[in-house]
Formats: structure tokens, sequence, C-alpha cells
């Protein structure tokens, strides 16, 4: 979180309405319903204090951060939980992250490294994506905002009479293919002219780049291709470019069966449930690619915070990563109960982040 987040400056005025007391308990109890996810009653909490204060005075203080909304009885229980307010007032003023140690940071670049050498950058992804959720024991999740492909090659197959396979290679050896419709009466020799012209104009441009080069170049080089050569080039260019803004981001998921276990109850498995169907139908995705986009470091949501884990009670810790633009290309972070170990997460996302963001310069 920034320093200067206003949620944090509102919570911190917040703090200074809480008598030392009244924060010792309250940061007692949640760190207690973290660790055990159960909730909290005054005897245990009073164990726990360093200055020996009876059940019954805690149990007074437990009331007034009851009736200020920071915690609340689930169901018949006599101990008490934060909500999702006193969650996030805890998150935003009280929160004291942990500091990661060198071999979890080695850990943390050793595993992105490997994911690099196969040369593929959704690999590099996937294995932040798994490293996060073995970390976490949350879902690790990685969202890629649609990228277009710096290319090193491009050649036209033909299928049938009417129809082409466009197979373009990107400079990190990624390979896409795109299906394009012939110009009628092309012939095979064509389709071979039109693949040397491009590749000799694309290489180390993305697609969009590449015709509006070949625009600017189509009065000088005229003589080089015939009509119908030109139009497949023009219109394939038009086609592929098409194909790559069409769809979502990438999300690369891992870790589902951490969020699952089998004392949960039916209607708390069928929410998880359907937050991944959402978050696979890709609903909600671009709005957090767009908040992290003008995000400072790490972002929290917790709980209904944001639409798209609201329904399942979910928390998400997230972080941008960058590319060699220094433009925000990604969000990468860690799914799980509002019972994260916020203060555990936090740098492991952040640091997460920061390797993928130098992984990802060094490539281009």
């Amino acid at each position: 979180m920034s320093a200067m987040d206003p949620r944090r400056l509102h919570a911190n005025d917040f703090l200074e309405t809480l008598s030392a007391r009244s924060q010792d308990i309250f940061r007692k109890l949640v760190e207690k319903y973290i660790e055990t996810g159960e909730p909290v009653g005054s005897r245990m909490l009073s164990r726990m204090l360093d200055n020996a204060l009876s059940p019954a005075s805690v149990r007074n203080v437990m009331a007034d951060l009851e009736e200020l909304g920071l915690i609340a009885a689930p169901h018949t229980s006599a101990g008490r939980a934060p909500t999702q307010e006193g969650l996030r007032f805890f998150v935003d003023a009280m929160l004291e992250l942990g500091a990661m140690d060198e071999e979890e940071r080695l850990r943390i670049a050793r595993n992105i490294e490997e994911g690099a050498t196969r040369g593929r950058v959704e690999d590099i992804l996937g294995e932040a994506s798994a490293l996060l959720s073995g970390l976490s024991q949350g879902a690790g999740m990685v969202i890629a905002a649609k990228s277009d492909m710096v290319l090193r090659h491009v050649e036209f197959v033909r299928l049938d009479a009417a129809t082409a396979m466009a197979i373009l290679v990107g400079e990190d050896g990624q390979v896409e293919n795109r299906l394009i419709t012939l110009p009628p009466g092309l012939d095979s020799s064509a389709l071979t002219r039109a693949s040397n012209y491009l590749s000799h104009h694309i290489v180390g441009r993305t697609l969009r780049e590449a015709q509006e080069r070949l625009k600017a170049q189509n009065r000088a080089q005229e003589h080089e291709l015939d009509a119908l050569t030109r139009r497949l080039v023009d219109q394939g260019l038009a086609s592929m470019i098409a194909d790559s803004e069409r769809g979502g981001p990438t999300l690369i998921v891992r870790g589902r069966a951490n969020l699952i276990n089998d004392a949960m109850a039916s209607e708390d498995l069928a929410r998880v449930r359907q937050l991944f169907d959402e978050i696979e139908s890709k609903r909600g995705l671009i709005e957090l690619l767009s908040d992290a986009e003008t995000a400072q470091g790490v972002r929290i949501f917790i709980g209904s915070e944001n639409k798209l884990f609201s329904l399942s009670g979910s928390s998400v810790v997230l972080s941008p990563y960058k590319d060699a633009s220094d433009k925000v290309v990604g969000v990468l972070g860690v799914i799980g109960p509002t019972r994260l170990n916020y203060a555990r997460i936090v740098p492991v996302v952040d640091y997460t982040a920061h390797v993928l963001t130098e992984m990802l310069r060094r490539k281009r």
C-alpha cells in the first residue's frame, strides 16, 4: 500500500480514536483470527495480552469494538471475528509487513528464471502463478494484457482454395496462427512472395507497426508486388490485427484446490466455484488491469471491495508488473480467504512482481 493512500490516512485518523488498550486487543484478535480462522473469545484474548486484564474487562472493550463495526459474532459463536471493515482497518492502519528471507527471494528469482529459459512469456507467467500459489497456500493468479507480439517471421500456408494460415513467429520464440481469407485467383507463388515481402518488412515490429510502415511505403514500392499479392498483404495484415485485438487478456490461475477443503460448507464451496467460473470467463479482468495501471505498488481488495470477488467473500492481493518501456502489461497476485496472512503475502507478491518485471525487461 502506498504511504499516501487516502484510505490509510483515514484509517490513521480513526486509529487515534481508539485507546492503546483497544488497539492492542483488536490487533491480537485479528492476528489470532488470521492464524486459526476461528472466532476469538475474551478468555483467550485475556491470556494473550501482555498486561493482565480480566476476561470481563476484555469483553467490555470488545463490545466497544463491535459497536464501531470492527468485529462481530459469526452465527451463534461466543467469540468475535473481524468484519470486512475491521480487516480493512487492520490492513490500512495496523499491518506490519513481514521480512522475506534471502532463501525465499532466491527461490522466487530461480523459479521465474527457469520459466524464462523455456523461451515463452507464457512459461514465465505460469511459473510466477504457480510460485505464488505455493508460497501463499492460496490460488496464484497472473493477468496479462493482450500484447502486440514483436515479430521475427511471417509465413502463409494455403489450407484450401479460399483460406490460408498465417504463422507468426515472435522475437521471443512465441508462435501464433491466424486464418485469413485469400483473394480469388491467387496462386501458390503469390503466397511465397507475400511471405517473403512481409518477413522482410516486419522484423522487429508489431503487426500494427508493420501495417503503418507498409502504408507509408506503398507508393514507392508498388512495383515490388503485383496487385493480387499486394491485396493479400493488405487484407492479411488487417485480418491478423483484428484477430489480435479480439478477446480478453491472458489469464493463468494455479492452486484452485488450495481454496477448497473437506470441511467447507456446500454454499461456500458453490461460491468459490462460481468465483472461478467468473474468472475463467474473464469478467472483471479488464477492470483489474485498468486499476493496476494507476496503482502504486501492491493493492489489497477484501471481500466485496471488488465486484469480481465479492460473492465468494475472498480477498486478493495484487501488484502490477511492467515491460521494458516501463508500461504496465499485467497484474499478478494471490486469491485467498479474507483471513489471508497479509503480512507475509504482501511482500511476496511485491517482490515477485519486481522479479517478473526485471525478467521481461531483459527478454525485450
